[in-house]
Order: C-alpha cells, then structure tokens, then sequence
C-alpha cells in the first residue's frame, strides 16, 4: 500500500485572487510583512499498487487527468509506502 500526498498549486503567471484576498487581511491583522500569499490545494490518495514506481505513474497520470488543470496549475506528490 502506498500513500500519495499531492500538492496543485496556480503557476506564477496566473492571478491568485484567494490569496491576494488572503494576503490583504494579514496585512490588516498586521502582518505587514507578507509579501504575497498563493493558495494551493493538498489531496492524499492511498494506492494498492504492487510498486512505487506503479504508484507514481498512476499518480502522475491522475494528476494530468483530473487533479490538476495543466493550463493554470502545477502540481507535484510524494509517494511513501505505508502498512
């Protein structure tokens, strides 16, 4: 068994309204020392796969598939195996 933590995030060309949003109420909390905020998403898939590198494919082409939008976002996992 295998656990997949994957991380999607917007590329750095794409606006971030969120965390700008995000960015703005720290600053009025008064964190002024913030300096940009971009907001992501984290998914954990567990996996019976019979290897890791079997666990990697399936989780870098689920990734291109469905998880992450390859137009505005990018996305990168770790694989550990677990009991």
């Amino acid at each position: 068994m295998f656990k997949a933590t994957i991380f999607v995030t917007l590329k750095d060309s794409v606006l971030d309204p969120q965390g700008v949003a995000v960015k703005g109420s720290l600053h009025s909390l008064g964190f002024v020392q913030v300096q940009d905020v971009r907001i992501g998403k984290r998914l954990e898939v567990l996996l019976d796969s019979e290897s890791r590198e079997q666990a990697e494919e399936q989780v870098q082409a689920m990734c291109e598939k469905l998880l992450a939008n390859p137009v505005i976002e990018n996305f990168a996992y770790e694989v550990e195996e677990v009991a």
